[in-house]
This record gives C-alpha cells, sequence and structure tokens, in this order.
C-alpha cells in the first residue's frame, strides 16, 4: 500500500504530513508521560519483525495481485499504540529513504495509511476492547481465541480504512484517469483479503507471545487471566523473534510474490500473467507532475542505498537478502534509539520533580509540564 509521489498533489501530501506528524507528537509526548519502563528488547525485535515481513508479499490467489503485512495491530498490541506508532515510522521511513520503497513526498501519507489506523483504531476500538471482554468464557483457550478474533478483526477494519484513505487521497489530488467509484471498488475488496490474512499472520505471532511471555503483550494480563504455564524466558523469546526476521528478511523474502500489490494492482493491472488491466494506466506516465515531487525523488536516489531492495544496475538475489538483513538491523537500532531517548526525557522530568520537591516542600508537575 506504499503510495508513491506521482499519487499525490503538494498540496494533499502535506497535509498528510501535518497529520501525521501531529499524531508522532501526541505520540512522543505521551511516552514522556509513561512510568512504565520501556521493553527496548521487544520493541528492538517486532519493530525488524515488522520490517521484514513487509519484504514478502503473499499471492492472493485468482487475482493477479499480492500483499504484505502492514504490521500496526502487530506493534501496538505489544508495544502500546504510541510506540507501536513511532515504530511503524521508523519502519516506513527507512524503506523510503534507504530502499526507494514509497515515495518520500508521499510518506506522511503513508504512515497515516498504513500505521495510525493500524496502531490507534486498530488498538482502542478492537483489540483492547475484544482482549478485556468476556468474550469465548475464561481460560487459556479463550484468551488465545479473544486475541485471534482482535487480530484478524483489527487487521481487516484498519486494512479496509487505510485502502479508502490512498482513494481518498489520490482522487483528492486531482487525478483524472482515477474516478473515484471505480477505484474504491478496486481497493477495498483486494485489501479485504490481504487483511484477512494479516490477521491470521498477525495472531499466529501474538499467540506465541502469549504463550511464552504474556505479559508482552497489552491488556492480557489485565484480563484476569491465569498466566500460561510452561512460557519461555524474555531472552528466550525475543531471540525467537530476533531470529525469524533475520530469516525472513534474509531468506524467506526470496520467495516473495512477483505478483503487484493491491495497490498497484488496482492502478495496472497484471496483463502480463494473464490477469485483468483493471484501472489499465501506463505506469511511465500517471500521476501528477510537481517540483516537490521531483526534489522529493532526487534526495531518495541519494539516499538509498539498496533501492528497491536490490544491488544497484544488479538483479542478483543477494541484493534481496542483503537488503533484509540491513534493513532488519537499522530499524531494530533506530527503534532502540528512539525509546532511550523516551527514558532520557522521563528521567530529566523526574529529576526536575525531585529538584523542585526539595527547594519548595513538595512536588506539584503542574509547574513543570
Amino acid at each position: 500500500m506504499h503510495m508513491a509521489d506521482a499519487l499525490l498533489s503538494p498540496a494533499v501530501a502535506g497535509t498528510m504530513y501535518i497529520a501525521s506528524g501531529t499524531a508522532a507528537a501526541f505520540s512522543v509526548l505521551s511516552l514522556k508521560k509513561d512510568e512504565e519502563p520501556q521493553k527496548l528488547p521487544a520493541m528492538a525485535v517486532t519493530a525488524a519483525l515488522v520490517f521484514s515481513g513487509q519484504m514478502i508479499n503473499y499471492t492472493i490467489p485468482g487475482t493477479g495481485s499480492s500483499g504484505h503485512l502492514c504490521g500496526g495491530m502487530l506493534l501496538s498490541a505489544i508495544l502500546g499504540p504510541q510506540a507501536g506508532f513511532l515504530s511503524m515510522i521508523v519502519v516506513l521511513a527507512i524503506q523510503c529513504l534507504f530502499f526507494a520503497d514509497g515515495g518520500l513526498m508521499a510518506l506522511g501519507a503513508n504512515i497515516w495509511n498504513m500505521a495510525f489506523y493500524g496502531c490507534f483504531i486498530g488498538y482502542y476500538l478492537v483489540w483492547r476492547p475484544i482482549i478485556r471482554s468476556k468474550l469465548f468464557g475464561s481460560g487459556r483457550a479463550a484468551m488465545r481465541a479473544r486475541i485471534i478474533a482482535a487480530s484478524i478483526i483489527g487487521c481487516v477494519l484498519t486494512l479496509q480504512m487505510g485502502a479508502f484513505s490512498v482513494v481518498l487521497e489520490t482522487c483528492l489530488s486531482g487525478i483524472a484517469d482515477l474516478p473515484f467509484g471505480a477505484f474504491a471498488a478496486l481497493m477495498q475488496p483486494i485489501h479485504l483479503a490481504i487483511g484477512l490474512v494479516e490477521g491470521l499472520i498477525t495472531s499466529a505471532v501474538l499467540c506465541f507471545v502469549y504463550e511464552s511471555r504474556p505479559e508482552l503483550l497489552r491488556d492480557v494480563m489485565d484480563a484476569g487471566e491465569a498466566a500460561p504455564k510452561g512460557g519461555k524466558s524474555l531472552r528466550t523469546t525475543v531471540a525467537v523473534l530476533a531470529a525469524a526476521a533475520l530469516v525472513i528478511g534474509g531468506g524467506l523474502s526470496l520467495l516473495a510474490s512477483s505478483h503487484p500489490d493491491g495497490l498497484e494492482w488496482a492502478l495496472f493491472g497484471n496483463e502480463d500473467a494473464g490477469y485483468a488491466a483493471n484501472m489499465g494506466l501506463d505506469e511511465e506516465s500517471f500521476g501528477v507532475d510537481s517540483k516537490a515531487a521531483e526534489a522529493a525523488g532526487n534526495i531518495q536516489k541519494a539516499t538509498a542505498i539498496l533501492p528497491d531492495y536490490s544491488f544497484s544496475n544488479s538483479e542478483s538475489p543477494a541484493g534481496t537478502s542483503v537488503s533484509g538483513l540491513v534493513g532488519s538491523v537499522m530499524v531494530a537500532v533506530a527503534a532502540i534509539m528512539i525509546s532511550m531517548a523516551g527514558g532520557f526525557f522521563r528521567k530529566r522530568k523526574a529529576a526536575r520533580v525531585r529538584e523542585y520537591s526539595d527547594k519548595e516542600g513538595g512536588p506539584d508537575e503542574r509547574v513543570i509540564r
């Protein structure tokens, strides 16, 4: 669902940067107020797992299209919506700048479409209410069922919202070749199928985490259910997730479907493989031309070390493996740096509270906010 710069006018792209930037600022401020210690290893490996997972496009049978993991639901279920959203920004920004995946001018829109809905809508409207409910009864089997239901419903709902936002943003950008109704009629059903598969993948990962270390999942322990017996240590759980990220990014990414993803399929079809043309646009000459998009494209050319997850001027599959490994490590390191920065601000705030308390005889955090 990564949008290219050609799909957006500068005005729409700027608006989406403001929307995503506002959500990011809210997330940072929320983390600064959060007194719970950050789970650095979990944040690092789950962000890396999402990066590597997005490299694997899975075929949607009978359509000529494919889909890939978005990851917002997965991250918010483990890290919470704010930390999950910031981790998704790291993933999408690194994809954009270093692998030329998604336009730089379109980055704000991609963050909104692929991260905001999954992290915030998926968590507050789906994950938390279902996990805290008594749906399916009580006990381990019931909790697993709630995790599966929340994962599938959340992924389907948030991908539908993201796909509709792509349609809306593109049509508001004034691309005359894309009538709203026809574009939506192609985008929504294909992303329904993509969302179902993502929901199954997400539920499998989260059920593993539940059986291994249930305290890593948000709201699960608050639901009053007993923790599963025979779980794994935190180190083992993190090691398994880290190994999965490296194996997926460095090896299984070579098996990714060659079919276009849902957005590309809607725009250009897949006639070469014997499927429909859909909107039938020309990949070389569609979309909006603007100086802003041209400037953004030039920046991407300068920063992309492995454009399109490959070595420059080479079709060697080693480029894909290297991209998966390098990207996973970059995302993990960046996620840790963000979390450490949040810890620094929390410690500084606590020190200021103590300093004020010593001087005035009692803490009053309102004066230092």
